[in-house]
C-alpha cells in the first residue's frame, strides 16, 4: 500500500451536494489508531461534515505526497509524533472550497499549501484555521506545490543556516539522488557554489551521474569510488568543502567528513542506513570538524521566513530553474 519513496496521492473527491456554507462536505481520510506497519494499521474511513467557525476555511485537497517520514510516523519510530488516532500526511496542496464569515485573505478557488509542521493532509477535505494555509500562485505545477514545503525547504535552509557560503565555495553531500539532494545541487549551482555528490553503487550508476551533472553537480562519486585514502586527490580543480550534508549515516557519513576542509561542518538531517555515525578522533583534534543536526520542525521558522522561502522556491520552479524527480 505504501512506498518509502515520495509520490503523489490524488484524493478521490466525495461528491458535494446541498451542504450549507458553514459545513464542510463529508471527507475520506487515511487514519491510524495505533503504530505499526502501515499496511496493517492504516484504514480508509469516512469523516462526517464539520461545522466551520468564522475564521476557518475548508480546503479540498488536490494532492499529498507520501514521504519516508510519513511512514516512520505511522510506524511510531519518528521522533516527533502526532497524538493517535491520527490522519496521515504532513504536506499537500489544495483548493479553497469555502470560507468562514471573518476570512478575508482567502477565497474559494485559491490554491493553497499546508503550513509546515502540521499533520492530516491525507484526506479529501480539511477544515482548519485560515492561518494554517498559505495562498500560492495558481500557475504552480500541482506536483511541486504538494512537495515544496519539506524537502526543498530543508535543502534551502541547510545551505543558508549553518555556514556562510559564498560563490566559489564547495559543499559535499551523500544521498544526492533524493529530493533534498537534487535541490541542494541546483540551489548551490544558482549561487555559484560547487557540489560534490556521493551516490550508492547501482548498476545504473553512470546514468545517475549523468542526470545529476545535468542538474548542475560538479562531482559525482559512488561509495566504492571513495573507498580510497587521500580523497583530496579527487579535488584538484575545486576547493575543499566547508559544509557537508548527511542523510544516510554509517560509513556514508564518514565519506562526507573525509572531504571537509579545516573547520568544516557536517549537518545530519537523516539516517537512512539506520547505522550510527562514528567519526575518528583526529578529525576533531586536527581538523576541528563540527557535527550538527537539522530537523525542519525544530527550526521554528516564523511566518515571514517560511513564506519568503516558499515563494523563492516556487518562483524557481515556475521559471524552470528548480526541478526534481518524484517517485510515482
Amino acid at each position: 500500500m505504501f512506498s518509502r519513496h515520495s509520490y503523489l496521492v490524488v484524493p478521490t473527491q466525495t461528491s458535494v451536494v446541498n451542504f450549507p456554507a458553514t459545513m464542510s462536505p463529508p471527507s475520506t481520510a487515511v487514519v491510524y489508531d495505533q503504530h505499526g506497519p502501515p499496511d496493517t494499521v492504516t484504514r480508509v474511513t469516512k469523516i462526517p461534515p464539520v461545522e466551520m467557525n468564522e475564521n476557518e476555511v475548508c480546503v479540498k485537497m488536490l494532492a499529498a505526497p507520501i514521504n519516508p517520514a510519513d511512514i516512520n510516523r505511522i510506524e511510531g519510530v519518528y521522533p516527533v509524533l502526532p497524538p493517535i488516532p491520527a490522519i496521515g500526511g504532513w504536506e499537500g496542496v489544495g483548493e479553497i472550497h469555502s470560507v468562514g464569515s471573518a476570512v478575508m485573505a482567502l477565497s474559494p478557488g485559491d490554491l493553497v499549501i499546508h503550513a509546515a509542521y502540521l499533520s492530516g493532509t491525507w484526506q479529501t477535505y480539511v477544515v482548519e484555521d485560515q492561518s494554517l494555509w498559505y495562498k500560492i500562485d495558481k500557475n504552480t505545477p500541482i506536483e511541486y506545490a504538494a512537495t515544496i514545503s519539506v524537502n526543498p525547504l530543508s535543502a534551502l535552509r541547510m545551505l543558508e543556516d549553518f555556514v556562510a557560503l559564498k560563490s566559489g565555495d564547495t559543499i559535499v553531500q551523500n544521498g544526492a539522488t533524493s529530493i533534498v539532494g537534487q535541490c541542494v545541487i541546483q540551489l548551490a549551482r544558482i549561487r555559484g557554489i560547487h557540489s560534490i555528490n556521493i551516490i550508492r553503487d547501482k548498476p545504473e550508476s553512470d546514468k545517475i551521474k549523468e542526470k545529476l551533472i545535468k542538474l548542475g553537480a560538479n562531482k559525482v562519486f559512488t561509495e566504492s569510488e571513495l573507498e580510497v585514502k587521500g580523497v583530496k586527490n579527487l579535488l584538484v580543480d575545486i576547493p575543499k568543502p566547508s559544509l557537508g550534508l548527511n542523510c544516510i549515516g554509517g560509513n556514508a557519513a564518514n565519506m562526507v567528513v573525509k572531504f571537509l576542509k579545516q573547520g568544516g561542518t557536517m549537518v545530519t538531517y537523516g539516517g537512512m542506513s539506520k547505522k550510527p555515525i562514528t567519526i575518528s578522533t583526529p578529525y576533531f583534534i586536527f581538523k576541528d570538524i563540527s557535527l550538527k543536526g537539522y530537523l525542519l520542525q525544530e527550526k521554528n521558522l516564523d511566518e515571514a521566513q517560511y513564506r519568503c522561502s516558499i515563494d523563492h522556491l516556487l518562483a524557481l520552479v515556475r521559471a524552470g530553474i528548480l526541478q526534481y524527480e518524484k517517485k510515482d
